[in-house]
């Protein structure tokens, strides 16, 4: 059992609407726990889309990409089901985080998932961390194709020039970009928030160290169905669904 009173209660939901309406600026550090309430399974979990590949971080490498590109993408397309990709839409939490923004709030996320979802949702500043399943680039002239051109073709080339595209997601051995970008916005914000995320993955998992170490004024939130290993540094945890939990939170905003 989580100590320190940290789990959800009816107190939990208060504070945290209470800092949200305090808030100026919030930065909101997303997860797979974010998607997979639209549906869209977890990558990294025991039972995720990367453990039905063996060494999936060779065949999803940028080196890989470089030595076979054809078989990378059968192997890319195969495990991240792009065909289906297209159809997931945006749930309660993605929502949320629009509605933000409508009640007057600056809203920076910063997402680890490639699943283009906040930028359907509507939210307007959208730092994508891992990069995104949507579109591809040509690595040599910069054309950029959209979901639709990537499904159509089994392997698909630029159309100007031929060069197997490349998917604008992060691969294993790539840099992760944006990255200062976001814990700069993270450290200036009034709220961060972490909403489904284990914090396992590295860089993006310092990100709540550096908001503690250069902003201590910043409130720091965690909403997760489950403990991490850096309970400890967040000032209020929230062990619970976003969905059900960002309803509460919008419910006791619009009652005040």
């Amino acid at each position: 059992m989580p100590s320190n009173g940290r789990w959800k209660n009816v107190g939990s939901v208060k504070r945290l609407a209470e800092w949200i309406k305090e808030a100026d600026t919030i930065a909101v550090l997303t997860g797979a726990g974010m998607s997979t309430e639209s549906g869209i399974p977890d990558f990294r979990s025991e039972n995720g889309l990367y453990a039905q590949e063996d060494h999936v971080e060779y065949y999803l490498s940028e080196h890989y990409y470089k030595k076979d590109p054809v078989d990378f993408w059968r192997r890319f397309k195969r495990l991240f089901s792009l065909k289906m990709m297209g159809g997931f839409a945006p749930n309660d939490g993605h929502r949320f985080l629009r509605w933000l923004e409508d009640i007057g709030k600056t809203v920076t996320i910063l997402t680890q998932n490639i699943d283009g979802l906040h930028t359907k949702a509507g939210s307007t500043n959208v730092i994508e961390l891992h990069g995104t399943l949507q579109t591809a680039t040509c690595p040599s002239c910069g054309n950029k194709y959209d979901l639709s051109f990537i499904n159509r073709h089994e392997v698909p080339r630029c159309e100007k020039c031929q060069t197997i595209v490349k998917p604008d997601v992060v691969l294993f051995g790539g840099l992760v970009p944006h990255i200062e970008e976001a814990f700069a916005k993270a450290a200036q914000s009034d709220l961060f928030l972490a909403m489904g995320t284990s914090l396992e993955v590295t860089p993006v998992n310092q990100i709540p160290f550096y908001v503690a170490a250069e902003s201590p004024a910043t409130k720091k939130v965690l909403i997760n169905k489950t403990a991490t290993r850096m309970d400890g540094i967040f000032d209020l945890v929230i062990y619970d669904g976003i969905g059900e939990t960002v309803a509460s939170v919008r419910k006791q905003i619009q009652a005040e």
